[in-house]
């Protein structure tokens, strides 16, 4: 089924209206994604995505009454599947931690180019996180600036340590913002086999999503991630 006739259905959930008004503006635009619906607070989350059964949630952090991370927790322990976004400026690693913690699948800047927001939108879609190199970057360094002591460190470490050598290879591709094609074509292998490797990699650190690999990464500080 193409995307025009299954397009990504998408809520909007944001205190201000002018950046809902913006995002619904430029998504509106392509006929693959339809925004369902807007809220100005996480206490409406629940009750639209029963209504619209959106694929994807763009989630905003602060909001008056329910925040973006207990609208996400709660999306999470209710079992719904939509994959949710959070929009951040990044000026905050406690909440940025946070969101991950709750399950976000992914990052945006809230003043992204067009296609960056539209890249992300189709990957969680099918389930994936969509980091660029910026995003990666920005992310990663707050989160791994907020770890002070060696445990946390070498607690990364020792959960990296599972992995083959290759594997760790792809591990720090994923915390340089590298799409799928961008590390088959760096490590000569195919797509299908970096999907492989991503998903056994996943797996073996107990990590959910692309976003928290790359922020184990860089909390172990690994060499050669590109921050």
């Amino acid at each position: 089924m193409d995307a025009v006739a299954d397009p990504t259905r998408v809520l909007l959930v944001d205190d201000d209206a002018l950046v809902r008004m913006g995002l619904r503006a430029m998504l509106d635009g392509h006929a693959g994604i339809r925004v369902v619906a807007e809220a100005a607070d996480g206490a409406e989350v629940p009750d639209l995505v029963a209504a619209h059964r959106p694929h994807v949630v763009l989630m905003d952090l602060r909001m008056t009454t329910v925040d973006g991370i207990t609208a996400t927790r709660r999306l999470r322990a209710g079992g719904a599947e939509a994959a949710v976004i959070v929009l951040t400026t990044f000026d905050d690693a406690a909440l940025v931690k946070g969101a991950l913690g709750a399950g976000a699948i992914g990052f945006l800047l809230k003043h992204a180019p067009p296609g960056d927001i539209v890249r992300a939108i189709a990957a969680a879609r099918r389930g994936e996180s969509l980091l660029s190199p910026e995003i990666a970057t920005r992310l990663v360094a707050m989160v791994a600036d907020d770890v002070r002591g060696d445990p946390d460190r070498d607690a990364a470490r020792a959960r990296l340590g599972r992995l083959s050598a290759r594997e760790q290879q792809v591990a720090r591709e994923v915390a340089a913002g590298r799409t799928n094609a961008e590390i088959a074509d760096a490590l000569g292998l195919t797509v299908p086999t970096i999907k492989s490797y991503i998903s056994d990699v996943l797996g073996k650190t107990g990590t959910d999503n692309r976003v928290q690999l790359a922020v184990l990464v860089h909390t172990a500080r690994l060499g050669g991630t590109g921050g």
